[in-house]
């Protein structure tokens, strides 16, 4: 029997409407080559933390949130693990053929285009795509984006119409979890954002569980 290919992921959530467009699956990768200094996700960084997932298990995942349009890939770095989410991306559309696909990058899109087979294949089954390293001194206020040198870019007609749409922050959002930690996903829109939330929360006696975005 073959074996199963399997995903590093750092984390995963059912349900986000601030990293891209509609509602949307995220999934974190775990695992980065690159170093963006002021990266708010460090934890997703070494390649030899997270979760071992199974394709299938992942897909199955991703079938039953039928309330969901779509994926969002990010970590780490995605196209660390290109061959893999490409594999899940067409299980996925195997059975849900409408399902869109989201990514954040830290390489750029013509490095990813001219890259090797596995990237290559990855971005030609994406229909959005975050591209460049965060800049720290370049932190804005965007939508879905850390810094000002990145692009919202449209791979193929679905969101075209999404770069043209307002520059503006789709926030963050936090939820209480059962065990009474905090948890959070999206692109904080000011610098120290992290930071800054977890000092608040451990002078009140909360524990954050992190969960946020990064850009590799």
């Amino acid at each position: 029997m073959a074996e199963l290919t399997r995903l590093h992921v750092a984390r995963r959530l059912d349900r986000c409407t601030v990293l891209g467009p509609g509602v949307r699956a995220v999934i974190w990768v775990q695992g980065c080559p690159l170093r963006c200094h002021g990266c708010v996700a460090a934890e997703t960084l070494p390649f030899d933390g997270g979760v071992a997932l199974t394709v299938p298990e992942l897909t199955d995942w991703l079938c039953r949130l039928t309330e969901v349009e779509g994926v969002t890939l990010s970590g780490g770095e995605p196209f660390a693990q290109a061959a893999a989410l490409a594999e899940l991306l067409d299980a996925v559309r195997a059975r849900r053929p409408d399902f869109s696909a989201m990514a954040y990058s830290g390489y750029h899109y013509a490095a990813l285009r001219t890259g090797s087979p596995d990237r290559r294949a990855l971005l030609e089954r994406l229909d959005l795509l975050i591209d460049g390293p965060y800049v720290a001194a370049r932190h804005g206020s965007l939508r879905w984006r850390g810094s000002a040198n990145q692009r919202v870019l449209a791979l193929g007609d679905r969101y075209a119409h999404v770069p043209a749409e307002p520059d503006v922050s789709a926030g963050v959002e936090v939820s209480v979890e059962s065990d009474g930690s905090l948890s959070w996903a999206g692109v904080p829109p000011t610098p120290g954002f992290r930071e800054g939330l977890e000092q608040r929360l451990a002078a009140r006696g909360f524990a954050l569980r992190t969960e946020g975005w990064g850009e590799a």
